[in-house]
């Protein structure tokens, strides 16, 4: 299979596609951190506000379930120019990174994106935003990326699946397509030159280009051709073959003409007419020359090519 034409193709195919899924994959799983980190913002902001609301102080287990919900470890929110620590927990570790997404730039989240998807060590990050519906100057919030970690690889996996799927689809409607448009019409046309191989004399074997393919048709054009040619000189050759045996048979009787006339010749030289002695010798002579051009046209018609020898 992989040494045919369409076996080659497939392959081809597959590797093609995987490598444009892996073009299409960075800048996905980029999207998809920049969304996880402003959906936890949106949370932390909504959960921030809710305690802003209240009359009275929350117990903390309720702070616990709003920062669960929300997704992050604490909550600083800036309404004027002070900060406000909102919600807040203890935190598993110091922050190790500051992540702003005021204002992001494609390839620092392609990076950062890409840092995190191959760095499976948890760590604590700070997130800074804009709050939503003008709910404040800046928010900002300490996020797990354990829990962003197992969302992008699961992300990542889905995304390789689909990828697989795409690619095996896309493959095999190309592999009908080629098998259909290229790789049968090239079978058809060695075919039919196999078949004109067996009997290159019959001309009701050349082919007719009926291709609506142009490569394809000016190929069987071409064919058609040089068929034709080939069938033109296999006739005349063999018209000719005809005729060198035509010719060999009237020269080997006509040598056996000429040579029953030599010799009667031969006996005209024995005659006492001077006239008859006088003109004997030439006749002779003619008779003779042209019994060795029979003997030349035989030899000639059968000279073959001596067999090679190593020296």
């Amino acid at each position: 299979m992989f040494t045919t034409l369409s076996g080659r193709f497939l392959i081809l195919t597959v590797v093609f596609v995987m490598l444009a899924e892996v073009l299409i994959f960075v800048p996905s799983i980029a999207r998809f951190r920049l969304d996880y980190l402003t959906e936890r913002m949106e949370r932390a902001q909504i959960a921030s506000l809710a305690l802003l609301g209240a009359d009275e102080m929350i117990p903390e287990n309720v702070e616990a379930e709003l920062l669960e919900n929300a997704g992050v470890l604490n909550v600083v929110l800036r309404r004027d120019a002070m900060r406000q620590l909102v919600l807040s927990s203890d935190l598993p570790g110091p922050v190790a990174k500051t992540v702003d997404l005021r204002d992001p730039m494609a390839l620092v989240l392609i990076r950062d994106a890409v840092v995190r998807f191959v760095t499976p060590t948890p760590e604590v990050i700070r997130v800074i935003a804009e709050p939503a519906r003008g709910g404040g100057v800046q928010i900002e919030a300490a996020i797990d990326t354990g829990d962003l970690y197992a969302a992008m690889i699961e992300y990542g996996l889905n995304i390789l699946w689909l990828s697989l799927i795409i690619s095996v689809i896309t493959s095999i409607f190309l592999f009908l397509a080629v098998r259909r448009l290229l790789v049968m019409p090239i079978k058809a046309l060695v075919g039919h030159m196999k078949a004109y191989a067996a009997a290159p004399e019959d001309a009701r074997r050349i082919i007719e280009p009926a291709s609506r393919i142009r490569e394809l048709n000016e190929a069987e054009t071409t064919l058609r051709d040089l068929e034709t040619q080939l069938s033109q000189s296999l006739r005349q050759k063999e018209r000719l073959a005809q005729l060198g045996t035509a010719v060999a048979k009237i020269s080997h009787d006509l040598r056996n003409i000429l040579t029953t006339a030599t010799l009667l010749a031969d006996r005209m030289e024995m005659v006492d007419d001077p006239t008859v002695r006088r003109v004997a010798p030439k006749i002779v002579k003619s008779l003779t020359r042209a019994v060795n051009l029979t003997e030349g046209t035989l030899a000639f018609g059968r000279a073959e090519e001596a067999a090679p020898a190593l020296q």
